[in-house]
């Protein structure tokens, strides 16, 4: 090798791997003002960054992790508030010693068994935990009217197990039959100091409610903003998808039906040739641009032209085509999606349907805009595929089985208008779409 391509070659290398990186960054780009568009133009806002979540800074949005979700373990700690009972129990201070201990272990187990229950929807709503809660405010108010003092503060805990058990409508009557039930047994204990067990009791019941229901809310919510996020992108997919088959469906159609008529008659007509080819060249450039628009989102369609092309492709498949179109002039939505009813027509009629001619009607008025593409083909073969419309590629039955007529269909009903194929009365194929108030 030569010392100038030992030269040339390092920079040939740097050259082509900055283009790709280029070309890699601009994809990333698109991809990212993609899923933004589509979650802006269809669905809900969702706050946060590029990945669908929030930044933490403190601008209300939600954070980016939210953690583990809680459990039992969380409501471990405040069994702390029985070490004065645990205590007074070890320091012989309580009578009847076997009774508290043996309540004090009933009362540990009941309550680690409903807060852990209580973090499962399904098992916080099952009988045997709400029996288990019970079961823990009967053991409560024993110990609590047995012994009062330090005792007394098991009935906060049951608040807290309650908390976590009860949500909804019955939270408020639940916490307030706690209170005062806490209220009444160390009344008789204690006297005033009732109040604030009461009031304790409340309190952690609510408290505790309300900040639990909070964590599922926002969680419920996170989950629920991911969800819109990926159908927002499944969505855009699905639009690319679409415009791309539709786009490349027709475009590769004409050109290959025009570069079949330069080769037939490049022999004994260079001139009529070089027109063919020279269409082939203009409708690859179109394509070029409506498929950079297809991949941004903004691609404008215009009926006209889209009548014009399908005339030149059925001219240049040998299909004589006759094309009408009549009433006011349409919004621009309408003449993007009877473009594509058009593009898809003609693509199948020019492919498969060995027609000699073919009709595009298109008429409107205030109320409702039609258009109808026909041919004299051989319309659909019992047990192949369809000739001359629905499936793009063959295989599959009558109507709007196929590819691109399915994914018409979707178009034309989500903007409230129908899609109908299938055979003519005479023989051939016909597609009729039709859209509500469509003018512009």
């Amino acid at each position: 090798m030569s010392a100038w391509q030992e030269t040339q070659t390092p920079w040939k290398t740097e050259r082509t791997e900055r283009i790709e990186q280029a070309e890699r960054d601009e994809q990333a780009e698109r991809d990212e003002q993609a899923e933004h568009a589509a979650v802006g133009a269809g669905q809900p806002a969702v706050c946060g960054n590029e990945n669908g979540t929030g930044n933490g800074n403190g601008s209300g949005k939600l954070p980016e992790q939210v953690g583990p979700p809680p459990s039992g373990f969380a409501l471990l700690p405040w069994l702390l508030l029985g070490m004065g009972a645990f205590s007074n129990l070890f320091q012989g201070k309580t009578s009847n010693p076997w009774i508290g201990g043996i309540g004090l272990l009933l009362f540990n187990s009941l309550y680690i068994q409903v807060v852990f229950r209580a973090f499962s929807k399904k098992a916080r709503e099952a009988r045997s935990t709400r029996g288990a809660l019970i079961a823990l405010g009967v053991v409560t108010c024993f110990l609590g009217g047995l012994y009062g003092g330090s005792w007394l503060l098991f009935f906060p805990l049951l608040g807290l197990a309650a908390g976590a058990v009860v949500r909804g409508r019955w939270l408020g009557g639940t916490g307030l039959g706690l209170s005062v039930l806490a209220g009444v047994v160390a009344g008789l204990r204690d006297g005033w100091g009732a109040v604030s067990v009461a009031y304790g009791t409340f309190l952690s019941t609510m408290v505790t409610a309300a900040i639990l229901s909070l964590s599922d809310a926002v969680r419920e919510l996170r989950a629920a903003r991911e969800e819109l996020a990926r159908r927002a992108v499944e969505k855009e997919r699905l639009r690319f998808s679409r415009d791309l088959h539709d786009l490349l469906g027709h475009t590769l159609s004409v050109i290959v039906v025009k570069s079949e008529a330069a080769r037939r008659i490049a022999h004994r007509d260079l001139d009529a040739a070089l027109v063919q080819v020279s269409d082939i060249e203009s409708v690859g450039r179109q394509a070029l641009t409506e498929i950079r628009e297809a991949v941004t989102g903004y691609r404008e369609g215009s009926l006209a032209t889209d009548l014009d092309r399908a005339r030149s492709a059925l001219l240049a498949a040998g299909i004589q085509p006759v094309v009408r179109q009549s009433g006011p002039p349409l919004s621009a939505h309408a003449e993007v999606l009877l473009g594509w009813v058009v593009r898809e027509a003609v693509t199948n009629a020019v492919r498969h349907s060995g027609a000699g001619r073919c009709e595009i009607a298109v008429d409107g008025s205030s109320e409702r805009v039609r258009a109808r593409i026909s041919d004299d083909g051989a319309g659909i073969v019992v047990g192949g595929g369809e000739v001359g419309g629905g499936e793009v590629g063959g295989g599959g039955g009558a109507g709007v089985g196929g590819t691109g007529l399915k994914g018409l269909t979707e178009r034309l009903t989500a903007a409230g208008g129908s899609l109908e194929a299938g055979p003519g009365v005479r023989g051939g194929f016909v597609v009729s779409a039709e859209l509500p108030g469509a003018t512009a």
